[in-house]
């Protein structure tokens, strides 16, 4: 099951965190990966770890916030089975906190970015008869979190394009969804931490894990193993669908 067996899938902000574990997952399960990254440096990290393992991989350098680097990415892969649109880039601020320039910073990935690669992998896809495309959106589009403006308008425009795509190319066998984490523990959390609660580390991973009524944070690996089932044959008949993983976060949190 959830064999991705020659499939060619294209996985953005594949250099680390969930994305870095989908790259790794979906390798592993048979995919031909290309990892689209900012740096060479992470890209090719993730590359060698897959090819190690006796996978396939290709590292692309690429600002998603860029059409023609986009684009130019896209025509040098060719067609394509699957796209996981996961680049993006967090932001702390309340609405009269955040100022313009970040404003456009947070849109211009995590909205732009998203609407750059679906222009220039729909194609691609078309070209092989149909595929997946799986968008990272978050919990932050379904429920009110704390100064995360922003964020929170991005990952909203996110879950909306999941819905028009998936409505516009049904007649194409090109299926589109989204997974909303809630807190995941990554390098950015970890770094996160560091930099506002130097000495204080322990205890404020500790109380930002207990936000979920679970009681701890997702891993990474647990987000790319539902994003494999979601792109893997066993959910042909899924499309136009969220899917909170967020530890009870959504529903159980009052």
């Amino acid at each position: 099951m959830f064999s991705l067996q020659n499939k060619k899938a294209v996985i953005t902000g594949g250099g680390s965190g969930i994305g870095k574990a989908i790259a790794i997952l979906f390798a592993r399960q048979g995919a031909i990966v290309h990892v689209l990254e900012l740096t060479n440096d992470s890209a090719r990290e993730v590359v060698e770890t897959i090819r190690t393992n006796g996978g396939t991989a290709f590292a692309h350098v690429c600002n998603v916030a860029n059409q023609q680097e986009v684009l130019s990415a896209f025509e040098t892969i060719g067609n394509l089975d699957i796209l996981v649109n996961n680049a993006g880039i967090a932001h702390i601020g309340k609405a009269d906190t955040t100022g313009e320039d970040d404003f456009d910073r947070v849109l211009s990935v995590n909205v732009k970015g998203v609407y750059n690669c679906l222009y220039a992998a729909i194609p691609q896809l078309r070209q092989s008869g149909g595929g997946v495309i799986l968008n990272m959106a978050s919990i932050a589009a379904l429920v009110g979190i704390p100064d995360r403006f922003a964020y929170s308008a991005a990952k909203g425009a996110v879950m909306a394009m999941t819905l028009s795509v998936a409505k516009d190319y049904l007649s194409e066998n090109i299926r589109c969804n989204s997974v909303s984490p809630a807190r995941v523990h990554t390098p950015f959390v970890d770094g996160f931490i560091a930099k506002n609660y130097p000495g204080q580390e322990a205890e404020m991973f500790e109380k930002l894990s207990k936000t979920q009524p679970i009681g701890r944070m997702a891993t990474p690996e647990e987000i790319a193993s539902l994003a494999l089932y979601l792109c893997s044959d066993e959910a042909g008949f899924i499309t136009g669908c969220d899917y909170p993983i967020d530890g009870g976060f959504v529903r159980l949190n009052n």
